[in-house]
């Protein structure tokens, strides 16, 4: 059996590990949800996301495992930390050297297959891996692997959201005063979308809200953010290659892609923005509160998601960014947004680019 060593950039690396401080941490159902996802879409019994600490690995999300082994001496994991550009796939471990004699393996129904995509932060360093496993010798094909990057990319994604959340609540004098303005934040929201569906500027393909409404919107979130001085970006968002999916899957399909993303946009933005139709394959974001590297995190995972989305065609977005100036009106933050999309286009489509300030 091959332990595997010690990466060169150790110490970098367990220290980026330390700062998401999400070692030993409760299991959060965003982490389990991904697992489930990689473990079906790869078709095996067994996922996990694993980070590798100086002397163990720790599970922060598995299914299928019983009794998941913490050793790092049989970790499959430490492996896939040694390569942050590549995923490890070994589709027969007995047929692998590093692996064939591991106790894992020889142990009755073993693991025969492996395959891990590691979790990279921006820096390069790899904290462990979203793996998938099997008591059986495996294939994964092309479109299998690339959604196991994407998701170990999305979980990378989730650890960054989730240590904004903690260094803005450390912020905060009170807990208690958080949660409350997070509430009074969450009922205007929720009774401004009462007040446009009354007011029926809805659009009626996707049931969001529509151009009419998004302006009125954004008007009333850049007064506000004026007044108080918090934060405001605004993101837009267009299909790619639209016109082709119309002309050669007909405009029913084209419909049925603009409901589908519709629909996840609607569930990123809950209790957070506003999504909103503004027209033909065009849809837009309002994050009031968000910092510009909150915004770009959010349309990050969101242009992610849309890989995801269970369509049976290629599905990518572009997307441009803006966050609020001092100077700007509704009209020139929009601009901006949309001069960042033209962007995104021009540079290769299925990208966020964000406006310059």
């Amino acid at each position: 059996m091959s332990k595997p060593p010690k990466p060169d950039n150790e110490e970098q690396r367990l220290a980026a590990l330390r700062s998401f401080d999400i070692l030993d941490s409760e299991p959060e159902r965003a982490f389990d949800d991904l697992v489930r996802i990689a473990a079906g879409i790869c078709g095996v019994p067994m996922a996990a996301v694993t980070l590798i600490d100086r002397d163990r690995q720790w599970f922060k999300a598995q299914v299928g495992m019983a009794s998941p082994d913490p050793s790092l001496d049989t970790s499959f994991c430490a492996h896939t930390v040694l390569d942050p550009g590549a995923a490890t796939v070994v589709s027969d471990a007995t047929r692998d050297h590093r692996f064939a004699d591991n106790p894992l393996v020889t142990a009755a129904n073993g693991i025969r297959f492996y395959a891990g995509a590691p979790l990279v932060t921006q820096e390069g360093l790899a904290l462990g891996a979203l793996c998938v496993v099997d008591d059986q010798p495996h294939e994964l094909a092309p479109f299998q692997l690339q959604a196991l990057d994407a998701l170990s990319r999305q979980i990378v994604q989730l650890l960054e959201l989730r240590r904004v959340s903690k260094q803005l609540r450390h912020q905060l004098h009170e807990r208690a005063w958080y949660e409350q303005q997070m509430q009074l934040y969450q009922d205007q929201l929720e009774q401004q979308n009462a007040d446009l569906s009354e007011q029926t500027k809805t659009d009626p393909l996707t049931g969001l809200p529509n151009r009419r409404a998004f302006t009125a919107a954004l008007d009333g979130a850049m007064q506000k953010a004026a007044q108080s001085g918090d934060p405001l970006a605004v993101a837009v968002l267009d299909v790619d290659h639209f016109k082709t999916v119309n002309d050669i899957h007909g405009h029913d399909e084209g419909d049925r892609v603009l409901v589908a993303l519709a629909d996840m946009l609607k569930a990123q933005a809950a209790g957070r923005g506003l999504a909103a139709r503004h027209g033909g394959e065009e849809f837009v974001i309002l994050m009031p509160g968000a910092t510009l590297e909150e915004a770009r995190l959010q349309c990050e995972f969101m242009r992610q998601s849309v890989g995801l989305l269970p369509m049976g065609l290629p599905i990518s977005v572009s997307i441009g960014l803006a966050a609020r100036l001092r100077e700007d009106t509704a009209e020139t933050m929009f601009r901006r947004a949309d001069q960042a999309l033209y962007e995104a286009k021009r540079n290769g489509r299925d990208r966020v680019v964000v406006a310059a300030a």
